[in-house]
């Protein structure tokens, strides 16, 4: 059985942790918050000293971590898994990154003999815990197949983007749409209440448009007012907007759209909504953005 670290214990990482011990993999694992390494480690699995200690226990490495600074830290940082012997080690950085850090990493990971491949996903902790992601991987046809094993566990499909950065590429165009999409729907009922409609009509029919899809009717309750489940908090697709919007001015992609997204979402998070689900963007929206007009 192939021995797996995973470094980022936080919703996604730790809930990838337990789907990897269910699947009876030998599993070490580390977060820089004690509390999390507390709250795994009372749950049976091992905790390392270390990104470098998870490295050096593990044939393949899981990196699940909140942004490129932080990625690039746990690879090249005085105790990252490069300070270490990784001869022979696969990398698979699970993060939703900026491509050109992917592109960054690789030649380095390379330089000191392992491999790495960059393989964000879609979907959230339910997906999780059924195996049901879906990947999308970018990085060398032989090391994709090498992490199989591992990523089959864990998705329901792994689709092969191309070189490395490819599906980091993919995944902030996916959590592009969905940023805009989010921010037409708050735009939609924040229009039709002040025409004077009931919300709860509003979002019923929209299950109804022809811009229905899954998410709309998952977050129905929450479109309305009510709590629900976590799936993305709005601190983090502002990160992910963030990103997208810097791609594509590196590669010179005009994104008006995405950059009225963004300013909406930073909004949010300076009218301390950043903790709230991605489905709460709307009712800030109505409540607080209308007031400034």
């Amino acid at each position: 059985m192939i021995r797996v670290g995973i470094v980022g214990l936080g919703r996604m990482g730790s809930a990838m942790s337990r789907r990897l011990r269910q699947q009876s993999f030998d599993l070490i694992g580390w977060d820089q918050k004690t509390q999390a390494n507390q709250a795994l480690a009372a749950e049976g699995l091992r905790i390392a000293a270390g990104p470098g200690d998870v490295a050096a226990q593990s044939d393949a490495v899981i990196s699940s971590i909140t942004e490129d600074h932080g990625a690039r830290k746990i690879f090249v940082g005085d105790d990252g898994f490069l300070r270490r012997d990784v001869a022979g080690k696969l990398f698979i950085e699970m993060s939703t990154l900026q491509p050109t850090t992917g592109r960054e990493l690789a030649p380095l990971v390379e330089a000191r003999g392992a491999r790495l491949i960059d393989a964000p996903v879609l979907g959230t902790i339910p997906q999780v815990s059924a195996g049901s992601l879906f990947a999308m991987v970018g990085g060398k046809a032989e090391d994709v197949e090498r992490a199989r094993p591992v990523l089959e566990k864990l998705t329901r499909r792994i689709v092969h983007m191309g070189g490395n950065g490819s599906g980091y590429a993919m995944k902030l165009a996916a959590n592009l749409g969905l940023g805009a999409y989010i921010q037409a729907i708050a735009e939609s009922l924040a229009l039709g209440l002040q025409q004077g409609l009931s919300l709860d009509l509003m979002v019923d029919v929209l299950q109804e448009s022809a811009t229905a899809c899954g998410w709309l009717k998952a977050k129905a309750d929450t479109l309305k007012g009510n709590k629900s489940d976590m799936t993305l908090d709005i601190r983090t697709l502002r990160k992910d907007m963030m990103s997208a919007v810097a791609t594509g001015a590196l590669t010179g992609v005009p994104m008006p759209l995405a950059a009225g997204t963004l300013a909406s979402l930073s909004a949010a998070v300076d009218g301390d909504y950043g903790d709230g689900d991605l489905a709460e963007l709307p009712k800030f929206f109505r409540e607080a953005m209308l007031q400034k007009f």
